[in-house]
């Protein structure tokens, strides 16, 4: 049975980081593509970022004035699935999602087949 948890969410600070791990069973999470998510409310869920089956990183996520704040990395040998967050602004404040529909590759929609229950994010001072 496929299922994947989040953790590492909680209340930072403006400027401050955080680093969500995602836990998955049932599968070998570097067999597939998995990805996170995130809906801030009252918005629409989109992707972040995306870890191919060969190591590839995507990502989706507009940052249009703050590059480079996110990184997805994988850990083969404990099944998970991380991502590390930096300079966080408020809004960044959302519930993080991983989700994976057991494929290959990555694509920038946010359909998948299978979501853990998400962790909350909340950046405010």
């Amino acid at each position: 049975q496929v299922q994947l948890e989040e953790f590492g969410g909680g209340l930072v600070q403006p400027g401050g980081s955080l680093k969500l791990s995602c836990v998955a069973s049932g599968f070998t999470l570097s067999d597939y593509s998995i990805g996170w998510f995130r809906q801030a409310p009252g918005e629409e869920r989109e992707g972040i970022a995306c870890i191919t089956r060969r190591g590839e990183r995507k990502y989706y996520i507009r940052e249009d004035s703050r590059p480079g704040r996110f990184t997805i990395s994988r850990d083969k040998d404990n099944n998970r699935l991380y991502l590390d967050m930096t300079n966080l602004i408020p809004e960044d404040t959302a519930d993080y999602y991983c989700a994976t529909s057991l494929g290959f590759y990555c694509d920038s929609g946010v359909r998948r087949d299978y979501w853990g229950q998400g962790t909350q994010v909340t950046v405010s001072s």
